[in-house]
């Protein structure tokens, strides 16, 4: 499943919700009640939630299909269809079709702790885009230069402009002038969070 705070961990798709919601939406469930985008929401975001909440991992490769986030969820199945599609991912998790060591697979967290996880994802995702910007006006800037040096080298003999391109060339492209994209793209972390918009990574 796909969003930005979700991510796919080793074939699975971990999302996290509110434990004590997703138990209550099961027993309406059960007993026919109506499941309101209020009961949704407060299963799938915890910026709502107290602190102390307790999430839970849920596989969403059990609900069959594939979502970029939470609203097209409710778009295309509605509220009920919503928290059934949450359910059956519990139960594909608690499943362990894969049959992972229990200290390998995600655990529970509070809603602190997940708030915290998302926080972070934010940041390196504005990194990431100011990143794609810095390197975009770099080679918007390396662009005008080589126009500027084409416009001033006309008339020049072959000889002397071939060896000031060279000369201009060495002075832009300094040894490991791309180092600064992979140092800040190749970050190496021992956990992280599924595509959804809360997906995460082994905790």
């Amino acid at each position: 499943m796909a969003s930005e705070e979700a991510e796919v961990v080793e074939g699975q798709d971990i999302f996290y919700v509110c434990k004590k919601t997703l138990m209550s939406l099961k027993d309406k469930l059960k007993k026919g009640e109506e499941i309101t985008d209020e009961a949704v929401n407060e299963l799938t975001f915890p910026e709502k939630l107290a602190d102390e909440e307790v999430m839970i991992p849920v596989d969403m490769r059990g609900v069959g299909e594939e979502f970029e986030d939470v609203e097209e969820m409710v778009k295309k199945l509605g509220p009920k269809g919503t928290a059934e599609a949450f359910i059956k991912a519990r139960d594909y998790f608690e499943a362990n079709k894969d049959g992972e060591a229990d200290s390998d697979r995600p655990k529970e967290m509070t809603a602190a702790e997940w708030k915290a996880v998302l926080a972070e994802d934010d940041d390196d995702l504005e990194c990431g885009e100011e990143e794609d910007l810095l390197d975009e006006d770099e080679e918007e800037d390396l662009e005008g230069e080589e126009e500027e040096g084409d416009e001033e080298g006309d008339g020049e003999p072959a000889a002397k402009k071939a060896k000031t391109d060279e000369g201009r060339a060495g002075a832009t492209r300094p040894p490991g002038a791309g180092g600064r994209r992979m140092a800040a793209g190749g970050r190496v972390e021992a956990d992280r969070r599924p595509e959804l918009s809360q997906s995460v990574r082994s905790q």
